[in-house]
């Protein structure tokens, strides 16, 4: 029988259906709510009688604050209202803006040449509106030479002062030391 075949689950559980977010109509069980919104005498009421408000009005009773006492509830067209909650998210969503970090990593003993060359992307990245962790990888024994690392860092800093604000000073975490700068100005649209 097909039922012990290697990776068999068994039948699949019953589809459930997502519950809305808010209460709504007779799904709510208080005695009474404050009813707000449009179109609507504002104040408390019995919920029978804000339901019968609802039907008269072919609108839902949806209850927007339930830990408000009375609860707080609106009439409203509840599939409208879902939709207007969506769009807002959807755009608060749209216009955060997302940081991106871009990272130059050193070193110990980087040259002046190399220092000068990555100096350059970071100063492009701050000029693009990007945050730059700059920070000096110790392999093996280099460790004993962390405070060259930290020299290194603070000069990076520096040359970097009229394009960006550092954010974290150097710090040593494992085998790396970091150096957070943010930019001064926001990248222009």
């Amino acid at each position: 029988m097909a039922l012990n075949r290697p990776g068999f689950r068994g039948p699949r559980p019953p589809f459930k259906k997502k519950e809305p977010e808010h209460r709504i109509n007779e799904n709510i069980r208080v005695p009474e709510v404050r009813l707000v919104g449009e179109n609507v005498e504002q104040g408390i009421f019995p919920t029978r009688k804000a339901l019968e408000l609802a039907d008269e009005l072919e609108l839902d009773l949806v209850e927007i604050s339930p830990n408000a006492t009375p609860p707080v509830c609106r009439i409203i067209d509840y599939s409208k209202f879902i939709y207007e909650q969506k769009k807002k998210q959807k755009e608060i969503k749209a216009n955060a803006k997302q940081t991106v970090i871009k990272e130059i990593r050193f070193g110990p003993n980087t040259n002046d040449h190399d220092f000068e060359f990555k100096l350059k992307h970071a100063i492009k990245f701050l000029e693009a509106g990007e945050k730059v962790r700059a920070y000096v990888h110790f392999k093996g024994r280099a460790i004993v030479y962390k405070e060259q690392g930290e020299i290194l860092l603070l000069r990076f800093a520096q040359a970097l002062e009229e394009y960006g604000k550092v954010e974290l000073l150097p710090k040593l975490e494992g085998k790396r030391m970091f150096l957070t700068v943010a930019p001064k100005v926001s990248a222009k649209k």
